[in-house]
């Protein structure tokens, strides 16, 4: 997965005396910290983020420049400024001057009474506030476990907010159905996150698909059928051997082009346009979300339904703060209030790995049918794919816009293992033929309906709301956090 260097270094005393007696403890906490985020910070295919280490104490106005001058070769995207012992504050402005301030910003000290790093982090960082410059504040011992959790989850962040900066989304086709929700608002989003748009209309896919040599499509209908074996219920008219071979070669159409734009994440619009006249795009978008297909491991490529460009980059974002896991879109189709569980279904792309949430796809897909796609909304057939999220924690999110303004609901939650029985009672309500998540949100359902943006709710697996909120602030966005026993305002009074 993408990554982005990380900057960390040590400010200090500029009395001689004085850093001539700590550099080389300072220097020892320095190379610490960088070894210990080392170690924990991979992304799930193991690699690790480059860590540049300043290459000594900031104590004098040259050695903060040099030190910036070092960190700017080396292309950082952040910084984390650590404090050990009291430092001279105005030293931070020919340093921060230097790698630039429009950087994510971490001022990290110890808690330690003998040496008063977290006064010099109060008394620097609150310089740079005093200037406007948005920083987060980290205080804690080295050896605490909650303290380097609380490290971890803001670079996740900060990792987020400067890998999507500068990257492009791919649409194809535009917004569905005229769901204005789903639109890429252009000006907000280039000013909060960095991120444009390149449209391109699906007939280039259809060209693209006819072009796909026959050969690489049977190595993907091979691969299906020996996943889901009698899973795929072939009906003879919507779900065809030929209606499943267009859907794979939609997929491959969509990742050759993917590949040479250089997209980084994309959307597909499908109704009506692909959906009535070529395919349905279920199978496509749930491989494109997928971490394999019949080539084998790959990272998932973040792919939103109806092309839904603001559920595509809440998709991206929840890729990145979870170290590059596979991510869910789901329709907010229906609640049970006697049993306090939200039916998130919808005809779309819920990556099979969380079927059963195994990097091996033959686990996950022993879980996964084929059903023909619905006549009555896909005249051009193909597989819907159906199964039921396995039980995990997830966290919920979805970026909106309030009068122009952008704004993220973030909601920790869980997926359910249901009996038998209430499970294919709740399935039938709405539509026993596609991929459901039995959720339980930790909020009320009053506060949801009351500042949630639109129809999709997207989820990663896994604890991240610490880290969104931090990536809220760093894109000075609004983070709307929904919680149990916890009454909200409405949204024109949160974000404004």
């Amino acid at each position: 997965m993408k990554s982005t260097a990380i900057g960390i270094v040590m400010m200090n005393d500029e009395r001689q005396h004085v850093w001539s007696a700590n550099e080389q403890e300072n220097m020892a906490v320095l190379n610490k910290w960088a070894e210990l985020l080392r170690k924990n910070l991979k992304d799930r295919s193991g690699a690790t983020l480059e860590i540049v280490v300043g290459s000594e104490t900031i104590k004098s106005i040259k050695t903060a420049r040099k030190i910036g001058e070092q960190l700017v070769r080396s292309n950082c995207k952040q910084v984390i400024m650590c404090y050990n012992v009291w430092d001279f504050p105005y030293l931070v402005w020919p340093f921060i001057q230097t790698v630039g301030t429009d950087k994510p910003i971490l001022s990290l000290s110890n808690n330690n009474g003998a040496y008063p790093g977290n006064v010099g982090l109060l008394a620097t960082d609150g310089a740079l506030r005093q200037a406007g410059i948005r920083t987060h504040r980290i205080v804690g011992d080295i050896d605490d476990s909650e303290t380097i959790s609380q490290v971890i989850k803001w670079i996740r962040a900060s990792q987020a907010a400067t890998c999507i900066k500068n990257e492009v989304y791919g649409c194809y086709g535009g917004h569905s159905m005229g769901m204005e929700t789903g639109y890429f608002h252009l000006v907000p989003t280039i000013k909060n996150f960095g991120v444009t748009v390149y449209q391109i209309d699906q007939l280039l896919l259809l060209k693209t698909m006819e072009k796909i040599p026959s050969s690489e499509i049977e190595k993907g209908f091979s691969w299906l059928t020996d996943m889901l074996e009698d899973r795929i219920l072939y009906d003879g008219k919507m779900l065809t051997p030929e209606t499943l071979k267009r859907q794979i070669a939609l997929y491959i159409a969509m990742k050759k082009i993917n590949q040479e734009y250089d997209f980084d994440f994309c959307g597909l619009k499908g109704q009506r346009e692909l959906t009535e006249h070529v395919c349905l795009g279920d199978v496509p978008e749930m491989l494109m979300n997928d971490p394999y297909d019949w080539e084998g491991s790959k990272e998932p490529f973040v792919c939103a339904t109806e092309a839904d460009s603001y559920a595509a980059l809440t998709m991206q974002i929840l890729k990145y703060v979870s170290g590059g896991l596979p991510v869910l879109f789901m329709d907010v189709r229906l609640y049970h209030p006697d049993l306090d569980i939200w039916d998130f279904c919808n005809s779309g792309n819920h990556a099979s790995w969380y079927a059963a949430l195994s990097e091996d796809p033959k686990e996950n897909f022993k879980k996964v049918h084929f059903h023909p796609a619905l006549e009555f909304y896909f005249k051009a057939g193909g597989a819907s794919v159906e199964f039921d999220a396995a039980p995990c924690q997830l966290t919920f999110a979805r970026l909106g816009i309030w009068d122009d303004k952008p704004y993220m609901v973030i909601i920790k939650g869980e997926s359910l293992a249901l009996d038998e029985q209430l499970r294919k009672k709740i399935n039938d309500e709405t539509n026993p033929t596609w991929p459901h998540v039995h959720a339980r949100l930790e909020c009320d359902f009053k506060n949801f309906l009351k500042v949630f943006p639109c129809n999709h709710i997207l989820a990663v697996a896994g604890d991240c709301v610490e880290s969104l909120i931090y990536f809220c602030e760093i894109c000075k966005i609004t983070p709307v956090v929904l919680e149990k026993n916890r009454q909200i305002e409405n949204i024109w009074e949160i974000v404004r």
